[in-house]
């Protein structure tokens, strides 16, 4: 997941952009043409881009948030002001709604 672009009063989003079609199209063609000893890697490979592919929006945002969290060195409540702030800090561009919004996505799509 990538790009806070210029959160503010009238922007309050997150963009996400999924590219896990190319990579793993890109691992399908590796497969494709790998010797036996690299195919048991690549399949586990593409395995772990299917399972992510899998996932919801909302999931993403929450992934993003605690490692974002994680970034800032904060280990306590996601549902706690301080880890509101602690988001903030790690993102000085958030604004508050946004980030109050990141954060009921974390809370409510727990590891």
């Amino acid at each position: 997941m990538t790009g806070l672009a210029r959160l503010n009063a009238k922007h309050n989003f997150v963009l996400l952009i999924r590219d896990t079609d190319v990579v793993a199209a890109a691992l399908r063609q590796a497969q494709a043409e790998a010797s036996p000893e690299e195919r048991a890697g690549l399949e586990r490979a593409a395995a772990l881009v299917e399972s992510t592919a899998a996932a919801t929006e909302a999931q993403l945002r929450a992934r993003w948030v605690r490692s974002r969290l994680a970034a800032v060195g904060f280990t306590g409540d996601i549902a706690s002001v301080r880890a509101l702030k602690a988001l903030r800090q790690a993102e000085p561009k958030l604004s508050l709604l946004a980030a109050v919004q990141l954060q009921k996505d974390a809370v409510t799509h727990p590891e």
